[in-house]
């Protein structure tokens, strides 16, 4: 309930590069789908890993909509991700 109607950027943890949420955000706004590593923060400090997929999609009100499908990702997957997202910086 707390984070409806906020920006996405309450959960963003500070180890993600910017860059890749502007390629999710151009990605989608462009209406192609999106999949990627994400690290989020939690409410009292820590942090989570998903392997999210992001759907653009317009409802019957003709607004434009967002709907994410996120899975746990294996230990190695989330290595691969830091590895990664750490020479993004």
């Amino acid at each position: 309930q707390e984070l409806i109607g906020q920006p996405h950027n309450m959960v963003r943890h500070q180890d993600m590069p910017k860059d890749v949420f502007t390629d999710l955000w151009k990605t989608i706004q462009s209406g192609d789908m999106w999949q990627g590593y994400v690290k989020n923060k939690t409410k009292t400090g820590g942090y989570y890993w998903v392997y999210a997929t992001i759907y653009p999609y317009v409802n019957s009100k003709q607004e434009q909509c967002y709907m994410s499908i996120r899975r746990k990702p294996s230990s190695d997957d989330i290595k691969t991700a830091e590895t990664l997202y750490s020479t993004m910086h």
